[in-house]
């Protein structure tokens, strides 16, 4: 049996248990006067995610149900104020939904858009799936916005 599980291991690393952790850096927030928080090491836990910051960017602004902006250093600006765990868990729920695989738990994983569609494909073991799309709440628009819209 052991012979088994060492000529696994050794064709499927992946596969014989002995997975590495998945690791994300804790999120660096600062407070940036009394009304914004700046998660600082953004475009890094993206990098570390493999998903383009737009997306990460869109969920976390529907989850805390505010509004942002990416500056020119890939930190993220987020209007409110926002303790630390709160961000985390909030990017905890990211990994769940958007990067793990459901077969396999494999951060491994590719997300691509079909038709509107975003599909994630597992590297490890081939699975795909269909995930949700990012669901915004109200967004308030204002006289100037309604006004830019409706020349444009």
């Amino acid at each position: 049996c052991s012979s088994d599980l060492s000529l696994l291991h050794a064709n499927n690393p992946e596969l014989a248990g002995d997975r590495r952790k998945f690791l994300i850096k804790p999120p660096q927030v600062v407070k940036e006067g009394s009304k914004r928080v700046v998660l600082i090491n953004f475009g890094e836990i993206c990098k570390t995610l493999n998903r383009s910051m737009d997306h990460v960017y869109a969920f976390m602004l529907a989850e805390m149900g505010t509004t942002g902006s990416i500056d020119a250093s890939s930190r993220m600006v987020i209007k409110g104020r926002f303790p630390p765990k709160a961000i985390e868990q909030i990017v905890r729920r990211y990994v769940g939904e958007y990067v793990s695989c459901a077969s396999c738990k494999s951060p491994a994983t590719n997300l691509d858009k079909q038709n509107r569609l975003y599909f994630m494909q597992c590297n490890n073991c081939g699975a795909r799936r269909s995930v949700a799309p990012i669901k915004t709440g109200f967004v308030a628009i204002s006289r100037a916005a309604r006004k830019k819209n409706r020349a444009a």
